[in-house]
């Protein structure tokens, strides 16, 4: 049986990336025969800013480092919205100097950024058109709705619920989501992201909004599942997650 240790680089104050993306990896071994062990190394971060996020992205070279350390068999960088307020196409340069921190290290292991994961989710659905939930500020929003757009997508809409403290966010209830994406513009969409940040919660919603709405739903925290499994090198499927994880991808 295979074992594979799954690395994470978590904002200090980030608890859902750890709760999410082992749920989804433990629902997968219900019906395949993977194994998975999570190990996280945190970088400070506590509120929402700017200022406080790329201070937290240049800790990000030591935690690679320490889960190094550890022979991860894959690092997933826990947190969109660092990447993406670092400028655009930014999550292409974090994976390349990530990455390189691990080969210095002597065990060079594949990197996924939440932020590069979700953009990557959207194209593997095909979609072109899409609109987002996130819990951010409106000018961080923004941001987030300018490195997509500049990626090639168009963004119909964006709800920013302005929530600042980064330990309020994870206190989300995400059923909270079927009522909220009522309130989405989400005509002609392809796909919506019920969450594009990795510690707002959605995973118990994105089954229940795709029946809800009948379009396809994802969030940060599945695309960065796919695209671990993805460089595993295993079958990326599971029990929950939505259509990108159903095994047709």
């Amino acid at each position: 049986m295979n074992k594979y240790r799954i690395g994470q680089i978590v904002p200090s104050s980030n608890v859902t990336m750890e709760t999410e993306i082992p749920a989804i990896f433990k629902s997968r071994e219900t019906i395949l025969p993977e194994r998975f062990t999570f190990h996280s190394s945190r970088m400070r971060m506590k509120k929402v800013t700017k200022e406080e996020l790329e201070a937290m992205d240049a800790m990000s070279l030591k935690c690679a480092i320490e889960l190094s350390d550890a022979h991860v068999d894959v690092m997933g960088y826990a947190c969109l919205v660092a990447i993406m307020s670092m400028g655009r196409g930014y999550h292409c340069v974090s994976e390349v100097n990530l990455h390189q921190e691990t080969v210095a290290n002597g065990f060079p292991t594949p990197i996924v950024t939440s932020a590069g994961a979700l953009i990557n989710g959207l194209k593997v659905l095909g979609a072109k058109k899409v609109s987002i939930i996130t819990p951010y500020m409106r000018p961080l929003t923004d941001m987030v709705v300018d490195y997509i757009e500049h990626q090639g997508f168009e963004v119909i809409d964006s709800i920013a619920l302005e929530i600042p403290d980064n330990l309020e966010v994870a206190a989300q209830d995400p059923m909270n989501l079927l009522e909220i994406v009522k309130r989405l513009n989400i005509e002609g969409a392809d796909v919506v992201v019920a969450s594009a940040c990795v510690q707002m919660p959605s995973l118990e919603a994105i089954d229940l909004m795709e029946k809800q709405i009948g379009k396809p739903v994802t969030s940060a925290a599945v695309c960065t599942t796919y695209e671990m499994m993805k460089k595993l090198g295993i079958e990326a499927r599971s029990a929950i997650g939505g259509t990108l994880l159903n095994g047709n991808y």
